[in-house]
């Protein structure tokens, strides 16, 4: 069985359907990875819905929906997700920052009450379920695949992941803040001896001193951590919306020279562990 991601979804804050945004990707956050016939997707931003569309063509199905937090670039592209009208596809959508919120029901189908939305939830005919469970808690997915979890530094709360198959690890640590001097000793343990690390880069440094706050972190400290973790490979992701092909290919030429494990995500990018 394969061990790949692919990306969906590489924007962060709101979607950027622009001439200046076609290298890199416009939609928001959406990760697909599957692992030993198991498929997990990592929030369900914009890009939720060309993974859907793609997904039409499979017979039946089934998937998990992981998510990092609610915030609407996270969440938005959830309504349009085909295979959740579907009756014969199986989904369970999960979170671990929502129980104090009322659970991550009830978030979603806050979404898509009027007048928010013209069709609510229960619209959806799939077999689906929705779990709350904490952020540090161990998901065993089957025998072989368990996602391991922890706490992110984000308003209202965020959860970071790590899917372990057959020895190997894929973690996808996004909208996360770190303290300048300080090491988050939880994404460090997360990510130790990962094989891939999809990071909220966001930021510059320079960007940064300004946006202290907002939930999110740079390239540059991806790196470190990586580094500290003894992570083989980062994916710079969560591209800030206002950073064109151009400002990414700049900041893709800075990270390259930092560190060769550092690459920028793409949509439509595929990576297959080994």
């Amino acid at each position: 069985m394969s061990f790949n991601v692919k990306f969906w979804g590489v924007r962060g804050s709101i979607a950027c359907p622009s001439p200046q945004h076609i290298g890199f990707g416009g939609n928001t956050s959406c990760v697909e990875v599957n692992a030993g016939g198991e498929r997990l997707i990592f929030d369900a931003g914009t890009g939720l819905k060309g993974l859907g569309e793609a997904m039409v063509q499979e017979e039946g199905g089934s998937a998990y929906i992981l998510l990092s937090h609610t915030h609407w670039d996270h969440i938005n592209g959830f309504p349009f997700f085909t295979p959740a009208y579907m009756p014969n596809f199986k989904l369970k959508v999960m979170a671990g920052h929502a129980r104090e919120q009322g659970g991550i029901l009830k978030l979603f189908k806050g979404q898509m009450a009027q007048p928010f939305f013209p069709i609510p939830l229960e619209a959806m005919q799939s077999d689906m379920v929705f779990e709350d469970f904490t952020s540090g808690d161990d998901i065993a997915i089957s025998d072989q695949v368990i996602v391991k979890t922890a706490a992110l530094h984000h308003p209202n709360g965020a959860t970071g992941y790590r899917v372990e198959y057959k020895g190997r690890a894929v973690c996808y640590v996004t909208d996360t803040e770190h303290i300048p001097g300080e090491t988050n000793e939880n994404v460090v343990e997360l990510i130790r001896d990962a094989d891939l690390v999809i990071y909220d880069c966001t930021y510059t440094e320079e960007e940064f001193v300004s946006k202290v706050g907002w939930g999110h972190s740079t390239w540059e400290e991806g790196i470190r951590l990586c580094k500290l973790a003894n992570a083989r490979m980062m994916a710079i992701f969560h591209h800030d919306p206002s950073h064109t092909d151009d400002v990414m290919e700049q900041i893709e030429r800075n990270a390259r020279n930092e560190w060769d494990g550092a690459i920028v995500a793409r949509e439509q990018m595929k990576i297959t562990v080994v």
